[in-house]
């Protein structure tokens, strides 16, 4: 089979339906999701066909499935679609000057502790540049990344990703504290016993998540007990709601406990030396950033001196 696609007539309009079946699963939501109507959507799955000479999809009784070379093809198309997306901000920030809207994501320990300092840098120097900032886990934010949601993460390549999607650079590890409501029995305690530590009822995410998975390793290889969590949550705002209004604790980034430490919350003292795993700065594998990403990535670099 000829390999040259583009010679044999493969055009946008193929990529931006090839892109859109593989989102919606169903021709006419591709078709609507396109500003198309449905037999045109139609046709173009037949031309792909033709130009590579091999069923792309297999109809079912819930919609249509992509086949293996369908879904390769969609994979490329999509990533062909979002790099001319990424031209087309690249050249209109060019015509601007000093102006650009960068979307960034973070977990939420070097949102406070990188990105805002960053943010206020970049914006003291630059005004016309715009920030839009998301705070999440980390398998949330690279799954935001490799869909051009956002422009750079910081945070962690989840278990499991494709080798060569992300490139990170690493920044370092990330110190984690507990944090509990202010007067909490073993705020005041200069070094509260281990036993009645684990005893407290703890707050923390889901199993699969990696502070969860971080605070699990470190207490069996210090041959602690598991504490209870009776809710399990990755919500910041629903975190310290639960533990303003008991006595359990919730194990933090150390600047987040840092700066809500005061009048509602303590922080409280522990040896257990808890620290999640290298973190860093993601893109997207082979993209080009535009200037007002690569502005804020460059704020964050000379400050974590990368």
């Amino acid at each position: 089979m000829d390999p040259d696609l583009l010679r044999k007539g493969l055009k946008i309009s193929h990529l931006r339906v090839l892109a859109g079946l593989a989102e919606t699963g169903q021709i006419g939501a591709a078709a609507h999701l396109l500003g198309i109507a449905q037999p045109a959507a139609s046709r173009l799955i037949g031309e792909v066909e033709r130009i590579v000479g091999r069923p792309i999809r297999l109809r079912t009784g819930r919609g249509v499935v992509l086949t293996e070379d369908g879904a390769a093809l969609a994979r490329r198309a999509g990533r062909i679609l979002l790099e001319l997306d990424e031209a087309g901000r690249e050249l209109a920030e060019m015509q601007k000057g000093a102006q650009g809207h960068v979307r960034i994501g973070s977990v939420t320990g070097p949102a406070l502790d990188i990105v805002l300092p960053a943010i206020r840098r970049i914006r003291a120097a630059r005004p016309g540049i715009t920030v839009g900032v998301d705070v999440a886990p980390s398998d949330t934010l690279c799954l935001m990344l490799t869909e051009g949601r956002i422009d750079v993460a910081l945070g962690r390549v989840p278990v499991g990703t494709r080798p060569g999607l992300l490139d990170m650079r690493p920044i370092g590890t990330e110190p984690l504290a507990l944090l509990a409501r202010a007067g909490h029995p073993l705020a005041g305690v200069r070094v509260p016993p281990r036993a009645t530590l684990m005893a407290q009822d703890w707050v923390l995410p889901e199993p699969e998540a990696i502070l969860r998975q971080t605070v699990v390793a470190r207490l069996l290889a210090l041959g602690l007990p598991m504490p209870r969590v009776p809710v399990e949550t990755a919500s910041f705002l629903l975190t310290l709601a639960l533990i303003r209004d008991s006595d359990a604790v919730a194990a933090v980034a150390l600047p987040v406990a840092q700066q809500f430490a005061g009048d509602k919350f303590a922080r409280i003292p522990d040896d257990l030396g808890l620290e999640v795993p290298s973190f860093g700065v993601l893109t997207r594998s082979g993209s080009r950033q535009t200037p007002a990403a690569m502005a804020l990535i460059d704020e964050i670099s000379r400050d974590c001196r990368l």
